[in-house]
């Protein structure tokens, strides 16, 4: 049976000044799947997870998540099921469990089923933490521990579609590994699909279930 289509994008195009990074882009992305790109430095792989997730303008082209544009979502709903992860998240004040919780009060996520601190203990288990991970300082964690936190935030919502930017840039090898495995796990759950970035050729082969090369 085939997969769901999720999200289908055609004719992006992203140019800076007189440089073309890629034109003409056309992308499809079915239920279950891991898309990752492939381009070098600079050939503008962050500004396409961007584009996708609606947070910079199109310069051409459309996309559609379940078959609707995006006026037929509004603005922070799509952002809400399309959902861009940073290569360097930022955490507000106050715990880590202060800021898991803090979104749940956004109105385009209610009925998303609310705060579970079993579900994230659970995750946190499965990616070699303590569930007292909850109650450090936000503002002192170290790089790899904002990339956690990050993901943790944005699986809580159940994205349909979760863009990731050099998602374990700053994890160790065990803890990349755990990333990837519950990473496979949760997008099993139906429904619901990732593109990522990764310097790291071997993820790409690892972890992608195909990729996308970015041209001009």
């Amino acid at each position: 049976m085939d997969r769901p289509l999720l999200l289908r994008a055609e004719g992006l195009k992203r140019q800076l000044g007189d440089r073309l990074l890629w034109g003409g882009l056309d992308l499809e992305l079915a239920a279950g799947e891991r898309l990752g790109l492939v381009a070098p430095s600079g050939a503008g792989k962050t500004l396409l997870l961007r584009a996708l997730a609606l947070l910079d303008p199109l310069q051409a082209g459309s996309i559609r998540l379940q078959g609707r544009p995006p006026s037929a979502w509004g603005l922070p709903c799509w952002r809400s099921m399309v959902s861009y992860l940073a290569q360097r998240p930022v955490a507000q004040g106050g715990t880590v469990e202060t800021n898991l919780r803090a979104p749940w009060a956004f109105r385009e996520l209610r009925g998303r089923g609310g705060w579970s601190r079993g579900r994230i203990t659970v995750w946190l288990e499965a990616l070699g933490r303590d569930p007292s991970f909850l109650t450090y300082d936000a503002e002192r964690l170290s790089g790899g521990e904002l990339q956690l936190l990050a993901l943790l935030r944005a699986l809580q919502f159940d994205p349909t579609v979760l863009l990731l930017d050099e998602p374990t840039a700053s994890l160790d090898g065990s803890t990349t590994t755990a990333l990837e495995a519950l990473l496979i796990a949760w997008l099993g759950g139906g429904g619901r699909a990732a593109v990522f970035t990764s310097h790291d050729s071997g993820q790409i082969e690892r972890f992608a279930s195909r990729s996308l090369e970015l041209v001009p």
